[in-house]
């Protein structure tokens, strides 16, 4: 289920399939309901994961820093019912999940940052 959302992206549906390391796989989708450009981006997020995140970006002179607050649960059960057995593997399939996606949000910035100084 994918929605554009209106002009803006207020409203815009992603549905999402995402790993890690360990061999589960987690489809959820979020919803935007709020959009302030440049400085906020909320989702509300359901499936596999349910809850809320919100993007905020401040700027200070050259720099931005951009905080991501993400308060979801899985909703899974073998994840809910099992992860606090396999805690210091869960723990590691996450970071290591977060570091690949630390990496693409790196890239995606950096091509954005050459197109902007063109």
């Amino acid at each position: 289920m994918e929605e554009p959302g209106d002009e803006q992206g207020l409203g815009k549906v992603v549905s999402l399939l995402t790993r890690g390391w360990l061999p589960y796989r987690l489809r959820w989708s979020f919803l935007v309901t709020d959009k302030r450009q440049p400085t906020r981006i909320a989702l509300d997020a359901w499936g596999d994961l349910d809850g809320h995140g919100e993007w905020t970006i401040t700027s200070r002179g050259p720099i931005t820093r951009a905080r991501y607050d993400w308060r979801v649960r899985a909703d899974r059960p073998l994840i809910r019912y099992l992860s606090f057995l396999f805690r210091p593997v869960c723990s590691a399939n996450h970071h290591w999940s977060m570091a690949r996606g630390q990496e693409s949000l790196k890239a995606e910035l950096a091509g954005r940052r050459v197109e902007l100084g063109r």
